[in-house]
């Protein structure tokens, strides 16, 4: 890992932090490049990472895109056509894997959320954020369009409010953001989002590790599945699972009023 993201492991849950406070926490290539690390790891050991929390160094979550990677495009010499469609792809590839990422990803956005930052609270299965969190999508201000994390915005929020987000660059609050689907859960301060992400650590932690991660598996798919194939799809899930050690724990331990191996407190 590198210092501008700093991730701590602890009892199954990685604690990934943006660490450019001075920039506002913008996603920088070497953040990029660390947020591929964490995936990885989490994808080279399935069921022992349970959650991935996101959150912003200095009480700031994430002002998106780094504009200091944008000076050599506009240098004599600078970056060609496909040079910069292959890395603002690469951007896109990393949404990707957090939005399909086979444990629970929860963002903290504390203060600001803009562009790319606004991106990742999308793609995260729950977002909380604090009451004085404001949220915009700014690069139609600076004559580029929110190009990568545009997919992952409207199937969050639909359609609509996309489009109002990303035509006119406005600043919501949280409480908008609420009330559109962006965030999940609005909390006071950052004690109060502390606690809450403790809260649902303790509940994703309850989860069997297989079952969230098939759970997410079929959420995705019902994005452009037809219905009868996805009904078909989740019944063969089912069974697999239902035939599987997890099902086999989870239910022996309800029915003895005790707790499975994998469940943790």
């Amino acid at each position: 890992m590198n210092e501008d993201l700093l991730v701590e492991e602890r009892d199954s849950v990685l604690y990934v932090t943006l660490n450019r406070p001075d920039r506002r926490n913008a996603l920088s290539a070497t953040v990029v490049e660390g947020m591929e690390q964490v995936i990885a790891h989490v994808l080279d050991n399935p069921g022992t990472v349970r959650a991935v929390v996101l959150r912003g160094a200095g009480g700031v979550f994430c002002a998106g895109g780094d504009l200091k990677d944008f000076k050599s495009i506009f240098q004599e010499g600078g970056a060609d056509r496909a040079a910069i469609a292959a890395s603002n792809r690469r951007g896109g590839a990393l949404f990707t894997a957090l939005d399909r990422l086979p444990v629970v990803v929860i963002a903290a956005v504390e203060s600001a959320a803009m562009g790319g930052g606004v991106g990742l609270a999308a793609v995260a299965d729950v977002t909380i954020a604090t009451a004085d969190t404001t949220f915009s999508l700014t690069e139609t201000t600076l004559g580029i369009p929110p190009a990568q994390i545009s997919p992952f915005i409207v199937a969050r929020v639909g359609s609509h409010h996309a489009r109002v987000l990303m035509l006119t660059a406005a600043r919501i609050d949280a409480a908008e953001a609420f009330r559109i689907g962006m965030v999940d859960k609005v909390v006071e301060d950052s004690a109060a989002m502390d606690a809450a992400v403790d809260e649902l650590v303790k509940r994703v932690r309850r989860c069997a590790p297989r079952a969230n991660a098939v759970s997410k598996e079929l959420v995705h798919a019902a994005r452009v599945t037809p219905l009868d194939d996805l009904l078909d799809r989740a019944a063969g899930s089912f069974a697999d699972a239902l035939l599987g050690d997890e099902a086999r724990e989870g239910v022996t331990a309800f029915l003895s009023k005790g707790k499975p191996p994998w469940a943790m407190s």
